[in-house]
């Protein structure tokens, strides 16, 4: 059994920065590969960034390519999304989640084991 916790969200003004982190319980976590997910009002759930259990590979959504980077401190059993240049259409619901058992990026909600409970992100214009 997983356990993630986000934090890090608040309001920023577009073009502003933020960094949300999502701390995880268990003492497997650099097995798992780690994703940030996120849900604006009305819209659903839509993928934005991955990372292997290892760190080394990444995969980004082409609407936060360049500004967002995901990391992982695997000995802090804890991930990271920074956020750059944010733009009100950034503004969602962010969800961490971790997928067991697989030695590659992820990038679809259903194939995803565990969820935090989300942080919510609001950039104003």
């Amino acid at each position: 059994q997983v356990q993630l916790v986000e934090s890090g969200g608040g309001l920023v003004q577009a073009g502003g920065s933020l960094r949300l982190s999502c701390a995880a319980s268990g003492r497997t976590f650099s097995s798992y590969t780690m994703g940030w997910f996120r849900q604006g009002p009305g819209k659903e759930r839509e993928f934005v960034a991955t990372i292997t259990g290892s760190g080394r590979s990444t995969y980004y959504a082409d609407s936060v390519k360049g500004r967002f980077t995901i990391s992982r401190d695997n000995a802090k059993a804890t991930v990271y999304l920074q956020m750059n240049s944010l733009k009100p259409e950034d503004t969602a619901v962010y969800y961490c989640a971790a997928r067991s058992r697989v030695l590659a990026v992820v990038s679809g909600p259903g194939q995803y084991d565990y969820w935090g409970q989300g942080t919510q992100v609001t950039v104003s214009s």
